[in-house]
């Protein structure tokens, strides 16, 4: 998607939007974790395909596939096909506020799969954010083990989701190589699809429920909706706002802090539709997770420049 420069923080706003309100969306439906996941990446695979289809640019995606599959079709099935069957189960047990503030940590886990798959030194202020970033997991793992403790299973939940964020930000990492030779849309369609595929299988096999497209219209209207606008969305126009703002912002770095808004987002949707009431734990951890991204920004600029990924 080509966004003009001015509008293009406001889009990348928008994607943390779709971002952060994903979680909510999911719950609504009403629908278990790991069938709401096909669900969502069916109908979004399918916008996808739909706007490159629709594109000169992106028409093409036989070359990529041909050319690459042995790359991409792993990194499809576990960037996405695992990583958001996590992401959706982990709603079956933990909170809005827990999955959307761990999916947060995204950036961090890039910034450990860049060392250890690039060699790529990790500079100052990233050991102090992802410090304060792995004090956040700590405050939800130990409000995940309270709830436990009290008969609970939000330890589980938060679990997944701490593993759909290191599956994302590995995918991220390696897919990167061929956004560059392939272009960041063809990818991503490719790569959503393809998870789509796979979260398809996997579900039907292990869990018995063998998705069926048509009977999206027989649905409940709240669950049709739900569905409708978490895969359209939250997955599709997501996607296309969030890479296309990154694309034509000024400052791709800056433009990504953005990102860091997202649980406080999903918390306020929480509590105000849902009712969700955020444990204290969970409101620092908001707080010790956001607010590493003032770290980041405010950071002297003579430090920044000591090594190309601060």
């Amino acid at each position: 998607m080509n966004i003009p420069v001015r509008w293009a923080y406001l889009a990348v706003f928008i994607g943390v939007c779709g971002h952060a309100s994903s979680e909510f969306f999911a719950k609504l439906t009403g629908i278990a974790g790991p069938e709401v996941s096909v669900w969502r990446y069916l109908i979004g695979a399918a916008g996808l395909l739909f706007w490159s289809f629709s594109r000169a640019d992106s028409r093409d995606l036989v070359t990529p596939l041909r050319q690459d599959w042995r790359k991409l079709i792993p990194l499809a099935l576990l960037g996405v096909s695992a990583a958001y069957l996590f992401f959706h189960w982990a709603l079956d047990f933990a909170s809005v506020i827990q999955v959307a503030t761990l999916v947060t940590t995204i950036p961090i886990f890039v910034g450990l799969a860049n060392l250890v798959v690039n060699r790529t030194p990790i500079s100052k202020v990233k050991i102090v954010t992802g410090a304060l970033a792995i004090l956040g997991v700590a405050m939800l793992l130990t409000d995940g083990y309270l709830d436990l403790l009290g008969e609970g299973a939000s330890l589980w939940g938060v679990l997944m989701a701490v593993a759909c964020a290191a599956l994302v930000a590995s995918y991220s990492v390696l897919a990167k190589p061929l956004m560059q030779v392939h272009g960041g849309m063809r990818i991503t369609t490719l790569a959503i699809t393809i998870g789509a595929v796979g979260l398809w299988i996997s579900v039907g096999i292990f869990w018995g429920r063998w998705v069926n497209p048509l009977s999206l219209t027989t649905m409940p209207s709240t669950a049709f909706l739900s569905l409708i606008v978490l895969g359209l969305w939250n997955t599709t126009l997501t996607q296309l706002l969030w890479l296309g703002g990154l694309a034509a912002a000024a400052d791709m770095t800056r433009a990504s802090y953005l990102f860091f808004l997202k649980p406080v987002i999903a918390a306020l949707l929480a509590v105000a539709i849902l009712g969700d009431i955020p444990t204290w734990l969970q409101v620092a951890a908001i707080v010790v997770v956001s607010g590493s991204v003032l770290v980041e920004i405010f950071w002297p600029s003579g430090n920044r420049l000591q090594t190309p990924e601060s």
